[in-house]
C-alpha cells in the first residue's frame, strides 16, 4: 500500500526513534511514500529529514523532485540519492533540513555541471562551465562548514599562553575551552594557587634592585 503525499493538513509529525525513513515512488509527478502504513510513513520520513510537520515534509520533498528534474522532467532516481543523502546526514532541526537540502541540490548541480565539461570540446564553453563548477564547489565547501558551525553552536577551543595573576589569585594548568564568553577547564586541568611572590609584577624587581643598592 502506497498514499500519496497532499498539502491538506498542519499536524505535528512526531518522530520516531531508530527506524529508517521509507523509500518514495513518483507517480504522475506525485511523490508517493512506500509504506504500508501511511501515518507511520510519513512520520519516519519526516524524522529522517528533519520535518516538523506535515506542511514541512511536503515542502522539502516537492523542492527536492524540482532539483532532481532532468530533461524537464523530475527523475524518480536522482531524487531517490538526494533524499537518501538527506537521510545519510540526519539534520537535526529546521534550519538543518533546508541548508541540507540546499547542499543536496548543489551537488547535484555541481555534477551536471562536471558532465558537461565532459563532454563539451569546444574552449569558450568549457571555460565557462568550469567557473560554474568552481563557484557549485565554493558554495558547497561553505554549506558544509556553515552546517559544522551550527551543529557545534559556534563554539570554538582557544589557547592562552600568557596569563596576569593577581596577588592571591590562582591559575589554571592544562587546556580550557570558552563557552558564552566563560572559560571552562577542559578534563586533565588543575587550578593552581600561586604564592605572593610567584605574583611579583614587571616593575617589583626593579623596586628590590633599587633598594638593595642603597643600602
Amino acid at each position: 500500500m502506497t498514499t500519496a503525499l497532499t498539502r491538506n493538513s498542519t499536524t505535528p509529525v512526531a518522530k520516531c526513534d531508530g527506524r529508517p525513513g521509507p523509500r518514495i515512488k513518483l507517480s504522475r509527478r506525485r511523490i508517493v511514500i512506500q509504506h504500508p502504513d501511511a501515518q507511520a510513513g510519513e512520520r519516519l520520513l519526516a524524522d529522517a529529514l528533519g520535518a516538523v510537520d506535515h506542511d514541512a515534509l511536503h515542502g522539502i520533498l516537492k523542492q527536492l523532485m524540482k532539483a532532481s528534474v532532468v530533461l524537464q522532467k523530475p527523475d524518480e532516481p536522482n531524487l531517490a540519492f538526494m533524499i537518501s543523502m538527506m537521510k545519510s546526514i540526519a539534520p537535526r532541526d529546521s534550519l538543518e533540513a533546508m541548508l541540507v537540502a540546499q547542499m543536496v541540490s548543489v551537488h547535484v548541480a555541481t555534477m551536471r555541471s562536471a558532465c558537461r565539461l565532459a563532454l563539451t570540446e569546444n574552449l569558450q564553453q568549457q571555460e565557462g562551465i568550469t567557473r560554474a563548477l568552481t563557484r557549485l564547489a565554493r558554495t558547497f565547501a561553505a554549506q558544509m562548514e556553515a552546517l559544522s558551525r551550527h551543529r557545534s553552536s559556534g563554539e570554538r577551543p582557544i589557547t592562552v599562553q600568557n596569563v596576569s595573576v593577581q596577588d592571591g589569585g590562582s591559575a589554571i594548568v592544562g587546556n580550557v575551552t570558552q563557552h558564552a564568553n566563560v572559560i571552562v577547564p577542559e578534563p586533565g586541568a588543575a587550578e593552581v594557587p600561586l604564592e605572593p611572590r610567584m605574583a611579583m609584577r614587571p616593575d617589583d624587581g626593579e623596586r628590590a634592585a633599587t633598594q638593595s643598592g642603597r643600602s
